[in-house]
C-alpha cells in the first residue's frame, strides 16, 4: 500500500535485523472490554477454511529466471490460508475460533501448535485427518508483488462438528461464486454478524446473483476490481454505493488509494487514504484489513475510524514478510503511533485522523521498528 498524497501519514521505513521480538503476548488489548457482559458468547469471531503451510522467500531482486538458481535474502515459514485471518483477529485481542482440517504430518503439527499455543486460537472444532498431508504454498516476494506456488490434495469433507458453528459475535467468510456454504446461513440465523470477502470469479460471469450467501452478510469487503465487475460500474465509489443496496455495509479497498465504505442503512460514507510505507511482502494484507475492520465494528467505533484502523493494520503488515507472521498486534500499533508522531513534516489533518488511537493504546514497551521472531520448522525453542 503506497500513497504519497498530502493526506497520508508518511513513515520512514528502516530495516532492522536485531534480536527477534519476544512475541505479541506481552500485551494484548481487549477492544471489546467495555462491551462484554456475562451473557455474551465465549467466541468473538468464528471462521473456517483451509490451513496451508506457507514458506516465504523475500529479498529477491526480480522474478526467478528459467534455468537459473535464485538466492533469497530472507525466508520464513508460518501457517497460511485461513490461518492468516485467524491470526490477525487473535492478535487484535478478539477471541477467535477456527474450524479447519490439519494434515497428519509434521507440517500439520507445526501449524496447529503455532495457532493454538502461539496465538491462543481456539481449535476445538478443528481436527487432524489421518493420512492427509498439509497443503503447502511457496511465496516469492519481489518488486512489491508476490508469486505463489501451491500443492495439496483435495481437502477432506467437513465432519458434522464443522457444520455446527459455535455461538459467536461475528464470523468471517470468503464467498464462493455459485456455491452456498451451509454454515454461513446457520451463523446468521443464530444472530452472528457475517463479514465476507470474495475471490476472483474464474467463470468470468461476475453475476451478483451467484453470491447467494451475500443475503446473510452484514458487511461485504471486495477490492475495487471485484466490486466494479459485480456491479457493472466503472468507478469503485459508485460500485460501493451499488453494493450498499444489497448488503448493509459495503467496503471497497482501493489499493494505493486507501478504502471507501458506505453504510447502506444510514447512507453514511467514508473514505480514508492509504498510509505510505515501504512494502516488503503483501501476503495476507487483505486478511489483516478485514480483521481490523471487524475489530473496529465489534467495538462500535465510527465508520471512518474503522476504515483508518483497518488500513493501518494492513499497512503495518506489508512491512514484514509472511501472512500470519506479519499481522500486527497492539504493541506494533502503539509503537507505530509513537514513532509517527515524533517525525517532522506530518500534516495535522493526517495525524488527527489517527488520534482515536490515544484512547486505546498501551504505552509501547519497545522502540519502533519491531521485529517478530521468525518461525522456522527446524528450530527448537530455547530451554
Amino acid at each position: 500500500m503506497t500513497h504519497t498524497g498530502a493526506a497520508t501519514v508518511s513513515i520512514r521505513h528502516s530495516t532492522h535485523h536485531g534480536p527477534p521480538a519476544t512475541g505479541h503476548h506481552a500485551y494484548c488489548l481487549d477492544p471489546l472490554a467495555r462491551l462484554r457482559t456475562p451473557a455474551d458468547p465465549l467466541c468473538d469471531v468464528y471462521l473456517t477454511g483451509t490451513v496451508f503451510l506457507d514458506i516465504i522467500f523475500t529479498g529477491l531482486d526480480s522474478a526467478p529466471v528459467r534455468g537459473t538458481e535464485s538466492w533469497a535474502r530472507g525466508m520464513g515459514s508460518s501457517p497460511g490460508g485461513v490461518a492468516n485471518m485467524a491470526t490477525a483477529l487473535a492478535r487484535l485481542g478478539l477471541r477467535t475460533s477456527l474450524a479447519a482440517a490439519f494434515g497428519d504430518d509434521h507440517y500439520g503439527d507445526y501449524c496447529r501448535d503455532a495457532l493454538e499455543q502461539g496465538e491462543g486460537i481456539d481449535l476445538a472444532r478443528s481436527r487432524t485427518v489421518p493420512g492427509w498431508h498439509s497443503p503447502v504454498t511457496v511465496s516469492m516476494a519481489y518488486e512489491g508483488e508476490r508469486t505463489m506456488i501451491s500443492h495439496g490434495h483435495e481437502a477432506p469433507p467437513p465432519e458434522s462438528a464443522l457444520r455446527r458453528p459455535p455461538s459467536a459475535r461475528a464470523a468471517v467468510a470468503s464467498l464462493t461464486p455459485g456455491r452456498r456454504d451451509e454454515w454461513i446461513g446457520q451463523c446468521a440465523r443464530a444472530g452472528t454478524r457475517i463479514f465476507a470477502d470474495v475471490g476472483w470469479d474464474e467463470t468470468g460471469r461476475w453475476d451478483p446473483a451467484d453470491l447467494a450467501d451475500l443475503e446473510h452478510c452484514e458487511a461485504f469487503l471486495p477490492n475495487a476490481e471485484e466490486a466494479m465487475r459485480y456491479t457493472r460500474t466503472r468507478c469503485p465509489l459508485a460500485a460501493a454505493h451499488a453494493l450498499a443496496d444489497r448488503v448493509p455495509m459495503a467496503v471497497v479497498t482501493l489499493g494505493s488509494e486507501g478504502a471507501y465504505a458506505v453504510d447502506g442503512s444510514t447512507g453514511e460514507s467514508a473514505q480514508v487514504p492509504a498510509i505510505a510505507v515501504e512494502a516488503l511482502d503483501p501476503t495476507g494484507a487483505g486478511d489483516v484489513f478485514v480483521a481490523g475492520f471487524v475489530a473496529g465494528t465489534l467495538a462500535e467505533w465510527p465508520l471512518a475510524d474503522r476504515l483508518a484502523f483497518a488500513g493501518l493494520t494492513a499497512a503495518l503488515s506489508v512491512q514484514e514478510f509472511g501472512g500470519s507472521l506479519s499481522a500486527p498486534g497492539w504493541l506494533e500499533i502503539a509503537a507505530w503511533w509513537q514513532q509517527v508522531q515524533s517525525l517532522g513534516g506530518q500534516t495535522t489533518a493526517a495525524l488527527r485522523r489517527y488520534a482515536f488511537l490515544d484512547q486505546l493504546l498501551p504505552a509501547p514497551a519497545r522502540p519502533w521498528p519491531l521485529r517478530r521472531a521468525v518461525p522456522t520448522i527446524g528450530f527448537r525453542s530455547p530451554a
